[in-house]
């Protein structure tokens, strides 16, 4: 136990929020590179995780795993009153249960010296100033996003915005226009709970000894410079699996964890099948909701289209498929539960994607250089949809009417644009670019990567100057 602790550089304790794969995913991803780099990682879950998704995943990475509670070991889905409940019940018993883990590990003869914790749970912060550890917030959105919230969460964007035809201008940002904004922003005092929550983050993010975000500097460039003038901000993605980026992790080719089962054979199979650039890939993450006629719209659109698709369809939307399209559809498209998303990205089948733009999927299509069609539909989506247009230039974004619904037309308008157009040869040819750019962000010497050894080594140096006060 003595030698083990002296060769450890430092310990790690990595804190996702736990009910969304979205945020779970880019630690675990994360946690893997730590602990490449000699550093000892433990990820923490909550009970419920742990015991129906978590359970071996990262053994084999030689991730530590452990709990804490939220309040709802048995499913806050079956327990909690709604999301707002949940959110409300975590922040009582979360900060009790991490220091209890704290003690726990400290007595064990692996103290914890840096809790890297997800911005949505920021009380986490508290509880490491609290046993005189450091901490590092690990931001999931993009920055721009982030900057949009700071901003609102500083009170230096007045909600509600009252003027919605006034562009909005923000440091480091393009004009914005009102729906430009997250959800939470332009259509004030929706999901209360949630709100709370994402402009939280940065209640107390000047008090963090490092900021995180899974973003890529040359993507952001002048928005990360400006938020790094304030806080020690530094990016360090995209955190996706190596194999599919820099490949230095030698069998890392999935996250670890899916909330949903997948055919990966099936739907392989098939996608193997079609000719290079054919194929419309659809897929809206794991928790977006797409309204009935908005489904029936998007399924008319894939057919009208001379695309072929390959549409996720998640088992509990699977009804608001119109009667019949899978039959009707069986020649020229495929609709599956779930699918390995960077499998099927990575494919040469994939010639654009269909996307929410929730920012993990934002930042799979960078990393393997697919040209997006941009349907937002709450949260940050929207922002991150103007930029992929607009600023990144790898996609269009398809226009909704005055009901929000984005019309069958106007999807086979926007797929026609990407997989035929002259246009869409210029997007294609800047996706294979940003791709370029994303592998260079996490290879040797990349920014990513030499942020990720700064931090490291910060953290080394800090473990080994309180050792050294404590003999």
């Amino acid at each position: 136990m003595e030698k083990a602790q002296r060769d450890r550089k430092a310990h790690c304790l990595v804190l996702p929020f736990p009910i969304l794969q979205g945020h779970v995913n880019p630690m675990l991803q994360f946690s893997k590179l730590l602990h490449h780099k000699g550093i000892k990682v433990t990820l923490v879950t909550t009970i419920f995780v742990h015991n129906t998704l978590m359970h071996g995943s990262s053994g084999s990475s030689g991730i530590a795993l452990e709990t804490i509670s939220d309040g709802y070991d048995q499913g806050w889905r079956e327990e909690a009153e709604g999301i707002d409940a949940y959110l409300e019940r975590f922040w009582q018993v979360g900060p009790q249960t991490l220091g209890q883990l704290i003690e726990k590990l400290s007595s064990s003869g692996f103290p914890v010296d840096c809790i890297v914790y997800d911005s949505m749970v920021p009380w986490s912060l508290d509880v490491a100033k609290k046993y005189g550890i450091a901490g590092a917030s690990f931001l999931t959105q993009s920055c721009a996003v982030d900057n949009i919230l700071y901003h609102v969460h500083k009170g230096l964007l007045k909600l509600p915005v009252i003027d919605d035809q006034s562009e909005i201008s923000l440091p480091g940002l393009p004009p914005l226009e009102l729906l430009d904004l997250p959800s939470f922003v332009h259509d004030f005092g929706s999901y209360p709970g949630i709100y709370k929550v994402v402009v939280g983050q940065f209640s107390n993010i000047h008090k963090a000894d490092w900021v995180l975000c899974n973003s890529f500097y040359e993507l952001e460039e002048q928005v990360v410079d400006w938020m790094a003038t304030f806080l020690p901000l530094k990016t360090i993605g995209p955190t996706i699996p190596s194999h599919y980026l820099d490949k230095r992790l030698e069998d890392d080719k999935q996250y670890g964890v899916s909330l949903f089962d997948t055919n990966n054979d099936a739907c392989m199979k098939w996608l193997n099948e079609q000719p290079k650039g054919s194929v419309a890939y659809v897929a809206f993450g794991s928790a977006a909701q797409l309204g009935v006629e908005q489904m029936e719209e998007l399924a008319w659109g894939l057919r009208r289209s001379k695309s072929k698709f390959l549409w996720v369809v998640r088992e509990a939307e699977a009804a608001k498929l119109p009667k019949g399209f899978v039959e009707e559809t069986s020649e020229k498209g495929l609709v599956v539960s779930w699918c390995p998303q960077l499998e099927v990205l990575a494919n040469e089948a994939v010639g654009c994607f269909i996307s929410h733009c929730g920012w993990n999927s934002t930042l799979e299509a960078f990393s393997l250089g697919v040209p997006v069609v941009a349907l937002p539909q709450w949260t940050d989506q929207s922002t991150n949809a103007k930029f992929i247009m607009d600023v990144w230039k790898i996609g269009v974004k398809a226009l909704a009417d005055e009901k929000g619904v984005v019309r069958q037309e106007e999807v086979e308008h926007c797929i026609s644009e990407i997989m035929e157009g002259e246009r869409g040869k210029e997007m294609q040819r800047k996706a294979l670019e940003w791709k370029e750019l994303a592998r260079k962000a996490v290879d040797e010497g990349g920014s990513s990567s030499n942020n990720i050894d700064e931090f490291i080594s910060k953290l080394v140096l800090s473990r080994e100057k309180r050792c050294a006060c404590e003999k």
